[in-house]
């Protein structure tokens, strides 16, 4: 996995066919369409469930909407104070300014400790960076223990979803990668493994359940980190992160810089949201805190890394700053009919969805990910499921002019749609010219069609027609009708 810009950004899947290109061959699949329209819908049904519950919903989201702004725009104060209380509490601190700084850190701090191996909470702050491929060319084993994770690194895979990676696979299809690739990385399957949720699972944690009592360091995401305490916590549904974040001698977390919250009561607010939003739950199974380090309790050593990779970029644009706020829930992507019908490999990164479209361009600057902000319906469900109230409409349209930007600076010679849209405007302009075109246009629309739409539009309008249904113009304009009328009125008033 690489960034165009190379090892340093890591955010977008290296070769990977732009959006219309890899939402087509995805469209193709069936069994995919199916397995992704089943999981969407009965997590949007628990989330619509539990959030119903709560008559001050709205007034969560609002609140912590206002965290989340008010936080962004203090991020140098907010980071500065966390680093001094993570510090205090007995861990150490190391900035990141990109994927490959960031990689070299966390090689480095795995090496001194002389171990070979890692066990690894979900975290897609260290997909987005690959530090999983990072860390095998040092010659360093990484475990994922999260089940869905697990599927995904034991298939040689690309997680496909934020919350249920493996969204995109069915459960004969995890049996068979179990029977065929957990030998390879540790304990085998059970013989005669079954597509049964509960003996699936129960591979896994016998699987796994060497690995967390052997390995001595641990790497981990956050989901938040308070900066008045140096609290970091991880809400995960298996118990792995438990595990991950307590038997290691040495714990290494790395966070995106927009995880920081001001201060430890803000938790009130987000472990509502995060719950309910992500996985349809009143509160997660485990939620696990830890605040620096605690002699003869848990790991002894503790290092976060703050990873920016991009999101300084990001924050000088007042429009588009908001993706920050994401907390990762998921909720946009369960409600995305273009993500229904795709799924997450067909965004070519680390963040699919409308989150991803609009997060993605922005880490790795828009002109690498140009597609992406189409990417989108703009029906605007993301913006009424969203906890912390992103407009994604908001920032996908304006993604989309900094793409048409970035392509016309580009190109030396204007495009076919750029010197249509020209043309447009001329017409617009003048109500003679509209009317001469309106009339021209009908009655060439009846030529070309017969059967209510143009099939075909022709030269370089032919794009356009091929991905959308071009309506006939009406035989007499509206404008036209309401003189015909008026002067119908008119004419028998007197």
């Amino acid at each position: 996995m690489s960034g165009p810009d190379g090892p340093g950004t890591n955010v977008v899947w290296l070769g990977s066919p732009p959006f219309p290109h890899a939402a087509r061959t995805a469209l193709a699949d069936t069994r995919l369409r199916t397995n992704l329209r089943r999981a969407t819908s009965t997590i949007r049904d628990k989330r619509l469930a539990v959030t119903s519950e709560l008559d001050d919903w709205e007034q969560l989201r609002e609140a912590g909407e206002a965290v989340k702004r008010r936080t962004l725009r203090h991020l140098d104060h907010h980071l500065v104070r966390l680093e001094e209380s993570v510090t205090k509490a007995g861990g150490t601190v190391h900035w990141a300014a990109d994927a490959a700084e960031a990689n070299r850190i966390v090689t480095d701090l795995v090496r001194a400790t002389g171990e070979r191996e890692v066990v690894k909470v979900k975290s897609m702050a260290t997909q987005e960076i690959g530090l999983n491929e990072a860390l095998a060319e040092a010659g360093i084993s990484a475990y994922e223990t999260d089940l869905a994770e697990l599927i995904v690194q034991l298939g040689e895979d690309r997680p496909s979803h934020i919350l249920v990676p493996a969204i995109h696979r069915g459960r004969a299809e995890i049996r068979d990668i179990f029977r065929r690739e957990m030998g390879k990385w540790g304990r085998p399957a059970p013989p005669g493994l079954t597509d049964d949720p509960r003996d699936l699972a129960e591979a896994a944690r016998l699987h796994l359940r060497e690995k967390f009592l052997r390995t001595k360091v641990a790497v981990s995401g956050a989901n938040f980190a308070a900066a008045d305490t140096g609290t970091v916590v991880v809400v995960e549904s298996e118990g792995n992160g438990r595990m991950c974040l307590t038997l290691p001698d040495t714990l290494i977390t790395v966070m995106g810089i927009e995880k920081v919250l001001p201060a430890f009561t803000d938790l009130e607010i987000f472990l509502q949201l995060l719950p309910r939003s992500s996985t349809g739950e009143r509160m997660n199974p485990y939620t696990s805190m830890w605040t620096g380090t605690t002699e003869g309790d848990g790991p002894q050593a503790f290092h976060l890394v703050l990873l920016d990779n991009g999101r300084t970029d990001t924050l000088e644009d007042t429009v588009g700053r908001q993706a920050l706020a994401c907390i990762r829930c998921s909720a946009c992507l369960n409600v995305c009919p273009v993500y229904e019908r795709t799924g997450g490999h067909a965004y070519g990164s680390v963040y699919p969805g409308p989150i991803g479209a609009v997060l993605t361009p922005q880490l790795v600057g828009v002109e690498h990910a140009d597609t992406l902000p189409f990417a989108s319906t703009l029906c605007g469900a993301c913006y009424d499921a969203c906890p912390v109230r992103i407009d994604i409409p908001e920032v996908l349209v304006h993604l989309r002019a900094k793409a048409v930007e970035a392509e016309g600076d580009r190109r030396v010679v204007p495009t076919a749609e750029a010197l249509v849209m020209g043309a447009a405007a001329a017409v617009l302009r003048s109500p003679g010219r509209l009317s001469l075109v309106r009339r021209a246009g009908a009655s060439v629309a009846r030529v070309l069609s017969r059967r209510g739409v143009i099939r075909r539009l022709p030269g370089p309008l032919r794009p356009w027609s091929d991905t959308r249904d071009t309506p006939v113009p009406p035989r007499e304009s509206f404008r036209d009708w309401w003189l015909r009328t008026l002067r119908t009125r008119e004419g028998a008033s007197r």
